[in-house]
Protein backbone atom coordinates (compact mmCIF):
# COMPACT_ATOMS: atom_id res chain seq x y z
CA UNK A 1 0.00 0.00 0.00
CA UNK A 2 1.81 3.44 -1.07
CA UNK A 3 0.25 6.91 0.55
CA UNK A 4 -1.61 7.64 -2.94
CA UNK A 5 -3.31 4.38 -2.82
CA UNK A 6 -7.17 5.05 -2.61
CA UNK A 7 -7.63 2.31 -0.75
CA UNK A 8 -5.32 2.68 1.96
CA UNK A 9 -7.44 3.92 5.30
CA UNK A 10 -4.22 5.59 6.45
CA UNK A 11 -3.99 7.92 3.90
CA UNK A 12 -4.66 11.43 2.92
CA UNK A 13 -8.09 11.49 1.74
CA UNK A 14 -8.73 12.01 -2.08
CA UNK A 15 -10.47 14.95 -3.56
CA UNK A 16 -8.98 17.12 -0.60
CA UNK A 17 -6.17 19.56 -0.26
CA UNK A 18 -3.72 18.59 2.06
CA UNK A 19 -3.83 20.24 6.06
CA UNK A 20 -1.56 22.54 6.66
CA UNK A 21 0.75 22.07 9.69
CA UNK A 22 0.00 23.08 12.57
CA UNK A 23 -1.91 22.30 16.08
CA UNK A 24 -5.19 20.56 15.94
CA UNK A 25 -7.42 18.37 14.31
CA UNK A 26 -8.81 19.02 10.67
CA UNK A 27 -11.69 21.25 10.14
CA UNK A 28 -14.12 21.95 7.76
CA UNK A 29 -14.23 25.96 6.38
CA UNK A 30 -17.76 26.26 7.70
CA UNK A 31 -16.86 24.12 11.05
CA UNK A 32 -15.71 25.70 14.47
CA UNK A 33 -12.76 23.51 16.55
CA UNK A 34 -13.23 20.91 18.20
CA UNK A 35 -16.22 18.88 16.12
CA UNK A 36 -19.52 20.80 17.47
CA UNK A 37 -18.63 20.82 21.25
CA UNK A 38 -19.42 23.80 23.30
CA UNK A 39 -16.38 25.56 24.38
CA UNK A 40 -15.56 25.52 27.98
CA UNK A 41 -16.90 28.65 30.07
CA UNK A 42 -14.11 31.33 31.19
CA UNK A 43 -12.46 30.29 34.58
CA UNK A 44 -11.28 33.30 36.67
CA UNK A 45 -7.42 32.81 37.97
CA UNK A 46 -8.93 31.90 41.57
CA UNK A 47 -10.48 28.75 40.61
CA UNK A 48 -14.55 28.60 39.55
CA UNK A 49 -16.85 30.70 37.01
CA UNK A 50 -15.48 34.04 35.80
CA UNK A 51 -16.73 36.86 37.68
CA UNK A 52 -19.64 38.53 35.70
CA UNK A 53 -18.39 42.22 34.12
CA UNK A 54 -21.51 43.31 33.86
CA UNK A 55 -24.14 44.21 36.39
CA UNK A 56 -26.87 41.52 36.36
CA UNK A 57 -30.25 42.11 35.77
CA UNK A 58 -31.08 40.48 39.02
CA UNK A 59 -29.18 43.14 40.63
CA UNK A 60 -29.81 46.37 38.78
CA UNK A 61 -33.59 45.17 39.51
CA UNK A 62 -32.85 45.68 43.35
CA UNK A 63 -30.82 49.25 42.45
CA UNK A 64 -33.86 50.45 40.50
CA UNK A 65 -36.16 49.14 43.55
CA UNK A 66 -33.89 50.76 46.51
CA UNK A 67 -34.39 53.50 43.83
CA UNK A 68 -38.07 53.72 43.96
CA UNK A 69 -37.84 53.05 48.09
CA UNK A 70 -35.85 56.35 48.22
CA UNK A 71 -38.49 57.96 46.44
CA UNK A 72 -41.21 57.01 48.74
CA UNK A 73 -39.05 57.79 51.53
CA UNK A 74 -39.23 61.20 50.29
CA UNK A 75 -42.66 61.40 49.81
CA UNK A 76 -43.09 60.24 53.14
CA UNK A 77 -40.94 62.52 54.97
CA UNK A 78 -42.55 65.21 53.07
CA UNK A 79 -45.80 64.13 54.19
CA UNK A 80 -45.22 63.95 57.74
CA UNK A 81 -43.65 66.97 57.95
CA UNK A 82 -46.91 68.83 56.65
CA UNK A 83 -48.79 67.12 59.11
CA UNK A 84 -46.33 68.25 62.05
CA UNK A 85 -46.92 71.78 60.55
CA UNK A 86 -50.38 71.61 60.29
CA UNK A 87 -50.65 70.27 64.22
CA UNK A 88 -48.32 73.32 65.32
CA UNK A 89 -50.55 75.62 63.29
CA UNK A 90 -53.64 74.31 65.24
CA UNK A 91 -51.68 74.24 68.58
CA UNK A 92 -51.15 78.08 68.25
CA UNK A 93 -54.71 78.50 66.42
CA UNK A 94 -56.57 80.67 69.42
CA UNK A 95 -59.89 79.10 68.69
CA UNK A 96 -58.64 75.95 70.02
CA UNK A 97 -56.68 77.46 72.95
CA UNK A 98 -59.28 76.87 75.51
CA UNK A 99 -59.63 72.90 74.64
CA UNK A 100 -57.28 71.34 76.70
CA UNK A 101 -57.80 67.71 75.07
CA UNK A 102 -56.88 68.85 71.98
CA UNK A 103 -54.15 70.66 73.19
CA UNK A 104 -52.19 67.77 75.38
CA UNK A 105 -53.54 65.45 72.02
CA UNK A 106 -51.39 67.85 69.73
CA UNK A 107 -48.72 68.55 72.19
CA UNK A 108 -47.46 64.48 72.23
CA UNK A 109 -48.10 64.23 68.71
CA UNK A 110 -46.49 67.05 67.34
CA UNK A 111 -43.44 66.00 68.54
CA UNK A 112 -44.03 61.87 67.55
CA UNK A 113 -44.60 63.20 64.23
CA UNK A 114 -40.83 65.33 64.29
CA UNK A 115 -39.28 62.21 65.27
CA UNK A 116 -40.72 60.34 62.47
CA UNK A 117 -39.78 63.18 60.41
CA UNK A 118 -36.05 62.73 61.48
CA UNK A 119 -36.05 59.34 61.51
CA UNK A 120 -37.25 59.18 57.64
CA UNK A 121 -34.82 61.83 55.97
CA UNK A 122 -31.90 59.71 57.94
CA UNK A 123 -33.13 56.42 56.56
CA UNK A 124 -33.87 58.44 52.79
CA UNK A 125 -30.16 59.16 53.41
CA UNK A 126 -29.16 55.93 54.39
CA UNK A 127 -30.89 54.40 51.60
CA UNK A 128 -29.58 56.52 48.65
CA UNK A 129 -26.17 55.55 49.62
CA UNK A 130 -26.34 52.11 49.89
CA UNK A 131 -28.37 53.05 46.06
CA UNK A 132 -25.39 53.97 45.18
CA UNK A 133 -22.90 51.13 46.34
CA UNK A 134 -24.43 48.69 44.15
CA UNK A 135 -22.09 49.80 40.84
CA UNK A 136 -18.87 49.30 42.81
CA UNK A 137 -19.56 47.93 46.74
CA UNK A 138 -18.44 44.46 47.90
CA UNK A 139 -19.32 41.98 49.94
CA UNK A 140 -20.32 44.23 52.99
CA UNK A 141 -22.47 46.63 50.74
CA UNK A 142 -24.04 43.29 49.43
CA UNK A 143 -25.07 42.73 53.58
CA UNK A 144 -25.87 46.17 54.47
CA UNK A 145 -28.44 46.37 51.76
CA UNK A 146 -29.75 42.96 52.49
CA UNK A 147 -29.93 44.23 56.68
CA UNK A 148 -31.61 47.95 55.42
CA UNK A 149 -34.16 45.77 53.32
CA UNK A 150 -35.09 43.50 56.08
CA UNK A 151 -35.25 45.89 58.55
CA UNK A 152 -37.37 48.29 56.23
CA UNK A 153 -39.65 45.29 55.73
CA UNK A 154 -40.00 45.22 59.71
CA UNK A 155 -40.72 48.55 59.77
CA UNK A 156 -42.99 48.93 56.40
CA UNK A 157 -45.56 46.05 57.86
CA UNK A 158 -45.21 47.62 62.00
CA UNK A 159 -46.06 51.33 61.83
CA UNK A 160 -47.34 52.17 58.32
CA UNK A 161 -49.55 48.80 57.28
CA UNK A 162 -51.48 50.26 54.31
CA UNK A 163 -48.92 52.54 53.11
CA UNK A 164 -46.05 50.45 54.01
CA UNK A 165 -47.13 47.51 52.15
CA UNK A 166 -45.24 48.56 48.74
CA UNK A 167 -41.97 49.08 50.93
CA UNK A 168 -42.12 45.86 52.36
CA UNK A 169 -42.79 44.07 49.23
CA UNK A 170 -39.88 46.29 47.74
CA UNK A 171 -37.62 45.40 50.65
CA UNK A 172 -37.82 42.09 50.20
CA UNK A 173 -37.26 42.05 47.03
CA UNK A 174 -34.20 43.58 47.18
CA UNK A 175 -33.31 41.35 49.79
CA UNK A 176 -33.64 38.13 47.51
CA UNK A 177 -32.11 40.01 44.59
CA UNK A 178 -29.57 40.65 46.68
CA UNK A 179 -28.81 37.88 48.24
CA UNK A 180 -28.99 35.13 45.27
CA UNK A 181 -26.28 33.47 43.27
CA UNK A 182 -26.14 36.82 41.18
CA UNK A 183 -25.67 38.79 43.74
CA UNK A 184 -23.18 36.77 45.70
CA UNK A 185 -21.03 36.68 42.76
CA UNK A 186 -21.53 40.53 41.19
CA UNK A 187 -20.39 42.05 44.87
CA UNK A 188 -17.71 39.62 45.26
CA UNK A 189 -16.43 39.86 41.94
CA UNK A 190 -12.32 41.40 42.29
CA UNK A 191 -11.64 45.03 41.23
CA UNK A 192 -8.62 46.16 39.95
Amino acid sequence: MSYGDPNNPYGAPQGQQPQQPGYGYPQDQGQAPGYGYPQAPPVSPYGGPAAPTTMPGSVGAARVMMWVIVGLQVIGVAIFAFSAAALNAAKDDASLKDNTAFQDLVGDSTGVIWGYVVFGVAWLVFAAVLATKFKNGGNGARVTIMVFAIITAVLGLYPFIIVGLVHTVLAILVAVFVGNANGKAWFNRPRY
